[in-house]
């Protein structure tokens, strides 16, 4: 996670003393690293006001209850149950530098139901997905192995969700403490510390990242730090290696620390680049590479081109590849230079002739590196462009003649997908997965003439559009695609149900009927009259609209699209919704911990009545632990409710030091209609006035050519009646609120969150 390297980690060693007494010895926390840094310069770290994991309030201890971690083994910790197994493993810290050492393919033992049995680690991360912590708990998925096959609990899934695939009961997740590696390897680095390097060739410290010579045979290579490990041995360095021993495509290698030293030692004249005239197989110079370019690196590893150009030192053409988090090596920064940004561990450089067009999606576009003119005479963009990012909105997006070009009943469409795609990559395998070949042009017509125009130029024209219209109709989904309005939600089912067969985007289930899962690609919001809401929020009509129809999330939806309740479209059941910016889903969970609304500790109670009598607050599923279950149903007007018990997922039992933290959704868009005219609010950055107001009708007197004029604007008052108290905004006439909030608040129709780990801007 993005977030996870702006802190620094601790375990409390001992149970702090009165006010804290409350906090056990053995639990996780965390504190800012500005915030950190801040207090050294003040010399003020002997209190340090940390964080507990699953808590939000702040609470000062003395550091010398506080142990400093890596992150790798905050992750590890995080996923052992008690604090006081937690306590236990530091006094084995064997066992843990080993565990930061497994990785995918190990043998092991793993301990499960009293017995330790054989298999193979197939899985290494988090297996509980609704944590907005900055970490989450990183447990082992172990395939079981040989006479052990078909012992275990599960077939590599976990509430939901495939980590990995094996035969029935063949697979276990376990924390570290319950895995016992077969194969011994070279203890990884300390976890509280960073190693203080320093090669003895030259010198001077390495750091992951470094570009690096090394010396095998007495012959100079180069390639870039991945780690830096200690073995028996002494310290060795692993390498990403520019090319191998027989000058092909490079890999990775462990070198000892004495055979290597920093390029940049070298002066320009002195350097030993073994790299020249020598071939680099079917890799060009830049091969029809260019910035959002999806390539391929060393072994097959994909990335996202984000930068091209010159490093400093190197004179070789560079690329600045977004890979997987925890593949790269750094934040897309080299020498204390940012050239772009990505998550930790996100970013990587290599050699610009080390990558490739990714197989998958290059091999339908051959002959089409740079563009062409189709026989509308369209221009048509090839290129696989990432979602316009907040620094490049104003400059690429605002102003008329930007946006879709409506024309011809199309504003539905046109918000649709200006909603979707603008500033946001969460529905983007849309674009490039495979399909059957009588809707290929379809799809190529989405990605080459509008998606990848409005991200590279800020502009579709309604020729584009009209084309995606004629291709509906010609394949017959619709024989009025061209001329008459939809509504969006009928065409985005359309896109992702029948012509591109995207999986459904939801997983819904009855309350106490888990195992019957429904399937759907958005949710419309129902509502009874029987309820109290006047200024609803979306967060209070999702809850009412689930509660109402007894359903549960099965799991968390990387997109969540609503719908409003309306009685067809001109009838709106409220004059103003409130937008949630950020959409609570934990309540919503089927099968999840829970929280006890009143002490925070894990629940093992639910109560339908106490929702419905709006219970202590107007939002959020009441939840109880035992204990405060008692206490609130032995009020007279409570001793007729009937709580229900709640299911835990594998791996959970309960304790009062587990508080699961909640899963939340970011609203990324909002469809507006009124008087059959659809626009759309897009949000595109972290601030709350980072948004942005689309109407692709806006001037409808058109041009000379008959064509409407779109226009894109910001809206930055959007973001003081957000946060303006329920009764002010309540009181405010739409008509004089300022801009066009009135639009927000008065005519939403559909709501589109993500993921927070699909978000551009964290």
């Amino acid at each position: 996670m993005a977030a996870a390297s702006k802190k620094i980690y601790f375990i409390i060693t001992a149970k702090p003393p009165p006010p804290n007494s409350f906090i056990d010895a053995g639990e996780i926390c965390f504190i800012d690293k500005q915030q950190y840094e801040s207090r050294q310069r003040r010399q003020a770290t002997d209190i340090l006001p940390v964080i507990r994991m699953g808590r939000t309030v702040e609470n000062e201890l003395d550091k010398v209850l506080l142990k400093p971690l890596s992150i790798r083994a905050a992750e590890l910790l995080l996923a052992v149950e008690s604090s006081e197994e937690r306590l236990l493993t530091l006094k084995h810290q064997k066992d843990l530098d080993e565990a930061l050492n497994l990785t995918i393919g190990d043998r092991v033992f793993v301990e499960y139901n009293g017995e330790k049995l054989k298999g193979i680690i197939r899985y290494i991360g988090s297996i509980i997905n609704y944590s907005s912590n900055p970490i989450t708990g990183t447990f082992f998925g172990v395939e079981l192995q040989g006479e052990d096959k078909g012992k275990g609990q599960n077939d590599g899934s976990f509430n939901y969700k495939t980590c990995f695939k094996c035969p029935k009961n063949s697979g276990v997740f376990a924390p570290f403490t319950r895995i016992t590696p077969i194969d011994h390897k070279p203890s990884a680095p300390p976890v509280s510390t960073p190693l203080p390097l320093l090669s003895m060739t030259s010198n001077e410290p390495l750091d992951v990242g470094d570009r690096v010579i090394y010396f095998l045979e007495n012959n100079p290579h180069h390639g870039m730090v991945m780690d830096i490990k200690n073995s028996q041995d002494g310290k060795m360095v692993l390498i990403s290696t520019d090319k191998d021993e027989e000058g092909k495509q490079g890999g990775e290698i462990l070198i000892p620390l004495d055979c290597t030293m920093k390029e940049e030692l070298l002066d320009n004249d002195e350097k030993m680049d073994t790299s020249q005239n020598q071939e680099m197989g079917s890799a060009s110079d830049s091969g029809g590479i260019s910035v959002g370019s999806l390539v391929q690196y060393l072994d097959n590893k994909l990335g996202i081109v984000r930068w091209i150009g010159y490093l400093p030192d190197f004179s070789e053409k560079s690329a600045g590849l977004e890979v997987e988090t925890g593949s790269g090596v750094c934040d897309g920064k080299y020498k204390g230079k940012q050239y772009f940004d990505c998550p930790s561990k996100g970013g990587l450089f290599v050699k610009l002739s080390v990558c490739r067009p990714d197989d998958s999606v290059s091999g339908a576009n051959e002959n089409k590196s740079n563009g062409y003119i189709d026989h509308d005479g369209v221009s048509v963009e090839v290129e696989n462009v990432p979602p316009i990012r907040t620094e490049d909105v104003s400059q690429r997006l605002i102003g008329q003649n930007k946006g879709i070009q409506g024309h011809c009943n199309s504003c539905y469409m046109d918000s649709a997908l200006f909603s979707v795609f603008s500033c946001s990559s969460v529905l983007d395998s849309l674009l490039f997965k495979s399909i059957h070949h009588e809707d290929k042009t379809i799809q190529e017509i989405l990605l080459k003439n509008i998606v990848n125009p409005l991200r590279k130029q800020g502009f579709v024209s309604a020729r584009s559009v009209m084309n995606l219209r004629k291709q509906l109709q010609k394949r017959e989904h619709c024989p009025t695609y061209t001329t008459d309005e939809k509504d969006p939600e009928e065409f985005l089912s359309l896109i992702m149900q029948e012509i591109l067969f995207l999986d459904p985007l939801l997983s819904l289930c009855q309350s106490g009927s888990r195992h019957k899962v429904q399937s759907c690609y958005y949710y419309q919001i129902f509502m009874d009259y029987n309820h109290h809401l006047v200024l609803p929020t979306v967060q209070q009509l999702l809850e009412h609209s689930f509660y109402s129809n007894s359903l549960k999330l099965a799991e968390v939806p990387a997109c969540l699209i609503l719908t409003m309740p309306r009685s067809g479209k001109s009838f709106k059941m409220f004059p103003k919704i409130i937008p949630s910016t950020e959409l609570d889903i934990t309540g919503l969970l089927a099968d999840s911990p829970q929280q006890c609304v009143l002490c925070g500790h894990l629940a093992n109670e639910e109560c339908a009545e106490c929702f419905r009598d709006a219970l202590f607050s107007d939002t959020g599923f009441k939840y109880f632990c035992s204990k405060c279950s008692t206490q609130v149903h032995s009020h007279q007007q409570r001793r007729h409710h009937t709580p229900s018990s709640l299911h835990l997922p594998q791996g959970f039992s309960y304790s009062d030091s587990l508080t699961p933290p909640p899963e939340k959704l970011e609203l990324f868009a909002v469809l507006c209609i009124e008087t059959s005219h659809y626009v759309s609010f897009v949000k595109h950055g972290p601030r709350d006035t980072d948004w942005i107001f689309f109407d692709s009708m806006a001037d409808r007197v058109g041009e000379s050519n008959g064509y409407n004029i779109p226009e894109v604007r910001a809206c930055p008052e959007v973001g003081q009646y957000l946060h303006m108290p329920l009764a002010q905004l309540a009181n405010q006439v739409p008509r004089e609120m300022d801009g066009v909030a009135k639009r927000l608040f008065c005519d939403g129709y559909m709501y589109l969150y993500q993921s927070k780990s699909m978000s551009l801007y964290r």
